[in-house]
């Protein structure tokens, strides 16, 4: 009989099989392994040997992010609210390579065939794609609305925590790069207003419309009488409640309503502020079929998303789909332009504000590093830590270019395709 030979591998060697270029900071291991610069101020730990199988049954930032959220993978050197030197180092400096599958089997073998069974991932994990197909098909109202809950029905005072008095959660726009995030909101806001051309008395529809930050600026600002709807229903209340303090109520609704269910119809300006990004790629000629449908002739659409740099589609990643937003879809300006254009929009202006949601991501970690135990106490701090590796990680994602931010405006042409638009733009910068 020849006896099966198990030469024991150590954790920390393992890593640097797979990442051979090696780490900028500094690795240790509950098996006394260790890798990486002794001298780093950023030290990972891996605490125990759940953590173990959690990255070895889910390869790349899924396990991580499992075993960082259970406690078994440790970091210090950076705040868990706002760990951006470490997930610029991540994305910018760690290259790991698929090992051969003998490698991998060596790997595997010498840190033992136990740690091949998955843990229970952590309850702030929502379920795989197949397994969502029990909340309906994927974009059907059902599932958007639960995928929807997952990540805005979590705590309006945690929201308040990091976004400020605002209570904005998309790209702000800086007028000058040391302007506050408070004066960006409003400028991007305003932006959106001068951009639609809002004047006293016209009609807004806003889709996607948050905690009503664009609905109570049009009518507190331009006296427009706006409707916005959202699938949170504590979005809606908050910005109910936002409305009566403001004393706006005869200008300003906000409904707990899918924006297909809106019945009214003329809009003078539709305004979508960071709603694209959720309707799912096929679903776009519906979508703008119907914002088209609502809109009079000569109205205007400003439609505000998270993009692509390119125009091949590709998953949002593991991290992204199971911890923050559940079937989210992005893809590049050019086919959103294309899916407009093809509905019966004519495209006026489009303009790329990348750099400014990299600032905007600054300012939400900092706020989140600043009313850190406040916020704890809010979510508890498993989803605190995941909030706080979101933030950093898009923060690098729109630094490097891999997410970009676009705004595009359009325009529904009368029936002598008179586009009611200026010779050139008059919303200034």
């Amino acid at each position: 009989m020849t006896a099966t030979i198990t030469t024991q591998v150590s954790i920390a060697g393992a890593l640097t099989a797979v990442a051979p270029v090696g780490l900028p900071f500094r690795f240790t291991a509950y098996d006394g392994s260790a890798t990486g610069p002794e001298d780093s101020p950023i030290h990972m730990h891996l605490a125990t040997e759940r953590g173990l199988s959690y990255i070895l049954t889910a390869p790349g930032d899924l396990g991580l992010v499992r075993a960082y959220v259970q406690g078994d993978l440790e970091i210090e050197g950076v705040h868990p609210g706002n760990p951006y030197d470490l997930m610029k180092m991540m994305l910018n400096q760690v290259h790991f390579e698929r090992p051969t599958p003998a490698e991998a089997l060596r790997i595997v073998r010498g840190l033992g065939w136990n740690h091949l069974k998955p843990p229970p991932p952590p309850p702030q994990e929502h379920l795989p794609r197949w397994r969502r197909t029990f909340e309906g098909l994927r974009h059907s109202r059902s599932r958007d609305k639960a995928a929807i809950h997952h990540h805005y029905d979590v705590s309006n005072t945690f929201y308040e925590h990091i976004l400020g008095p605002s209570m904005t959660y998309t790209c702000a726009v800086f007028p000058t790069e040391d302007a506050s995030l408070e004066e960006a909101q409003y400028e991007k806001y305003d932006l959106v207003a001068r951009k639609l051309d809002l004047k006293p008395g016209q009609r807004l529809l806003d889709v996607g419309c948050g905690w009503g930050g664009m609905v109570r600026h049009a009518a507190r600002e331009y006296g427009v009488k706006a409707l916005g709807v959202t699938l949170s229903a504590a979005q809606a209340e908050w910005a109910q409640e936002a409305i009566k303090r403001e004393g706006l109520e005869d200008l300003a609704e906000v409904r707990f309503s899918d924006y297909r269910d809106v019945s009214e119809y003329d809009f003078d300006a539709i305004s979508s502020i960071g709603l694209t990004e959720h309707i799912g790629v096929r679903n776009y000629p519906s979508y703008f079929g119907f914002l088209l449908d609502h809109l009079r002739p000569g109205g205007r659409l400003l439609n505000h998303t998270i993009t692509r740099p390119d125009n091949r589609y590709r998953s949002t990643g593991a991290f992204i789909d199971r911890y923050i937003f559940p079937d989210g879809e992005l893809i590049g300006s050019g086919r959103i332009i294309a899916e407009a254009q093809d509905a019966g929009f004519e495209v006026r202006h489009e303009e790329n504000l990348r750099e400014h949601y990299a600032m905007t991501l600054t300012g939400w970690s900092e706020n989140l590093e600043s009313n850190w135990d406040a916020a704890v106490t809010q979510v508890g701090y498993p989803t605190a830590k995941v909030w706080g590796l979101y933030l950093a990680a898009c923060r690098v994602g729109f630094e490097r270019n891999t997410t970009q931010l676009h705004q595009i405006l359009a325009v529904k042409l009368d029936a002598n395709a008179n586009a009611h638009f200026p010779l050139r733009p008059t919303w200034g910068s």
